[in-house]
């Protein structure tokens, strides 16, 4: 076993929440309508995957012959499949929800009068910021809800933490857990971070039709996922 442990547990879970598609289609369409504070998101999936898989586990060492973990585990799994499809859906009703707006004539006498008209869409200071923290704390809890949900599909997450039986003594399977758990909220929250300054950015630049396009590929990532999965857990 390596040296550091817990290097080693921090760099499985990376590898963990990074390689999984499920994974990043979870948060994506979250994070591409939060932008700003984006961190918070993956940070919020981060913690609830952590619990969600210490919680299966537990139950899978403690309650294996009295409770049903596999059944759990698969109901599990078709939840996330459900949820993914479901947070697709809105992020697509985001994108095609028509904005209020509303048209002014102007009139330029530059050389030749001539008139024509500008879209608005007006909201009070005060009142956006409002709606845009309301908007990150839903986020933010659904985004914990769906890595708890996560944590709990698949008996197998359980077994990312075997290395830890390998190790000469308890002090280093504690650092490989502590690895794990600092890795999985790491990973999730860089990743988190990215997506929304890219998403802010491309706000920034006032091309609506592109940033409906990164919009709809977060949507459109987040239920062909769904659906993969939704498939994978009757088969």
């Amino acid at each position: 076993m390596t040296d550091f442990p817990l290097i080693a547990g921090i760099l499985a879970s990376m590898l963990h929440v990074i390689s999984g598609p499920d994974h990043l289609a979870a948060v994506t369409p979250l994070v591409i309508e939060t932008k700003r504070k984006a961190w918070k998101i993956g940070l919020a999936w981060g913690l609830g995957h952590l619990i969600g898989m210490l919680l299966i586990g537990v139950l899978f060492l403690v309650f294996k012959d009295f409770i049903p973990i596999e059944a759990i585990s698969d109901h599990s799994e078709q939840m996330v499949a459900i949820v993914l499809i479901g947070v697709g859906v809105w992020a697509f009703y985001r994108i095609f929800k028509a904005p209020k707006t509303h048209k002014h004539p102007h009139i330029h006498t530059e050389k030749e009068a001539y008139v024509h008209i500008h879209k608005h869409e007006h909201n009070h200071n005060d009142a956006h910021q409002h709606t845009h923290k309301k908007v990150i704390k839903q986020n933010v809890i659904s985004s914990f809800g769906i890595g708890f949900l996560h944590g709990l599909a698949g008996v197998a997450h359980f077994l990312l933490l075997l290395p830890v039986l390998g190790f000469e003594n308890q002090f280093e399977g504690i650092q490989y857990v502590i690895g794990f758990a600092v890795g999985t909220v790491l990973a999730m929250s860089m990743y988190a971070l990215i997506v929304g300054k890219f998403a802010e950015y491309s706000k920034q630049q006032h091309n609506e039709t592109f940033f409906k396009g990164i919009r709809f590929s977060g949507g459109l990532f987040a239920i062909v996922i769904g659906f993969y999965w939704l498939y994978l857990s009757f088969n």
